[in-house]
């Protein structure tokens, strides 16, 4: 394996684990929780690498999504 696909799998994991810490804090299915994830400008940062958010903890990322995105709950309400 080399660098690259460790990258990959490392961030696949983090979604993984993002979405669910997300649907358990906040009590919705695992498809909502992922809907939401990959919607977030969080994915989007995690993606690209931006900032190394990839390297910080998963609750502390689901927590800053909750916290920082609020507009996509507000749609998952409806």
């Amino acid at each position: 394996m080399n660098k690259n696909d460790l990258d990959f799998l490392y961030k696949q994991n983090l979604e993984e684990s993002i979405i669910q810490h997300l649907a358990q804090i906040k009590s919705i299915e695992l498809r909502q929780a992922m809907d939401i994830y990959y919607k977030s400008e969080l994915a989007r940062l995690i993606e690209t690498g931006k900032y190394g958010i990839e390297n910080l903890d998963y609750k502390y990322l689901t927590e800053d999504l909750i916290e920082n995105e609020p507009q996509l709950f507000k749609k998952a309400e409806l």
